[in-house]
């Protein structure tokens, strides 16, 4: 019997598969940021997902005996985790932002946004009357997961989405129509606002690359299987800020809002436009990694 199969034959259960992936995690140095923080956290949410079981009900099934097949599967999931540095959602093709599930796979980001939970919450205070949202755009959607996100906060809302990869777009596609809304979110190929000349919009919201090229240097291996256009923004991670802040305004319709993540560059933002009054808003990861802006706020309005 070779170590494999010796390995194999000692599992048991769920919870051996779990005791034995947070070993092999924790020995392994892995670095976590793509939905969950820890070992135990990360292991748990894989051997559910991959077994499809309910992530919320772990205790239930910890006594249960894997098949064979079910073994296979699991170790090969924990294998690749280990030696490829490969994000869990990309093993699982599935991420979440609170109650939505999403398709991944390595030709998008793994949605991690600020802006979800503010979008959820319908921007409030900001927009009194969610109803009179009725043309938005969300800029650099990678997965469609923002814009999604929009069409059930704002219920009257036309949603254009907008990325510069054909392969996002197309991964975008698939999670628009797993939640049936063709009808309502319109899927454009465009370098942030190139393809849109003329339109305008209530809303638009963004989470563009923002990774400047000190920490695109030092990034962890994980996040190297994350598509480089996604993540990357120049030498001080505000290129693609800086052209959406300079373009909005021609795009905004009167009262119109502008919101923008920007991750950790909120000191060089307020620097290269130290006339403008941004406002910060809260998220769970702070203060500092989200601005709005009225349209009368921003150039050339």
């Amino acid at each position: 019997m070779n170590m494999y199969e010796e390995e194999k034959s000692s599992l048991l259960t769920l919870r051996d598969f779990l005791r034995h992936a947070v070993s092999c995690f924790n020995r392994s140095e892995l670095t976590y940021g793509h939905g969950c923080t820890n070992a135990f956290d990360e292991a748990a949410y894989l051997l559910l997902s991959a077994l499809h079981l309910p992530h919320d009900k772990l205790d239930p099934f910890l006594d249960a005996k894997l098949l064979p097949q079910e073994k296979d599967l699991i170790l090969n999931l924990i294998e690749r985790r280990v030696s490829e540095k490969i994000p869990v959602a990309y093993l699982t093709h599935e991420a979440w932002l609170g109650d939505f599930s999403f398709y991944v796979d390595e030709r998008v980001i793994i949605p991690r946004s600020f802006i979800a939970e503010l979008v959820l919450e319908q921007l409030y205070p900001w927009i009194e009357e969610p109803e009179g949202v009725i043309r938005a755009l969300d800029l650099c959607t990678g997965s469609g997961c923002l814009a999604i996100l929009m069409a059930h906060a704002f219920p009257e809302a036309i949603i254009d989405a907008a990325d510069i990869s054909g392969d996002a777009l197309a991964v975008a596609q698939r999670n628009v129509a797993g939640y049936r809304l063709e009808d309502r979110i319109n899927l454009v190929r465009s370098d942030l606002f190139g393809s849109l000349s003329g339109k305008s919009f209530d809303l638009i919201i963004s989470n563009p690359p923002y990774v400047n090229a000190a920490s695109m240097a030092a990034l962890p291996g994980e996040y190297l299987h994350e598509p480089d256009i996604a993540l990357a923004s120049g030498d001080d991670g505000l290129d693609a800020a800086r052209k959406i802040i300079l373009e909005s305004a021609s795009h905004l319709n009167h009262n119109g809002l502008l919101v923008v993540e920007i991750g950790h560059n909120r000191d060089a933002l307020e620097a290269a436009f130290a006339d403008i009054e941004f406002t910060w808003l809260d998220t769970q990861g702070g203060s500092g990694h989200v601005f709005l802006l009225k349209r009368e706020q921003l150039p050339g309005a």
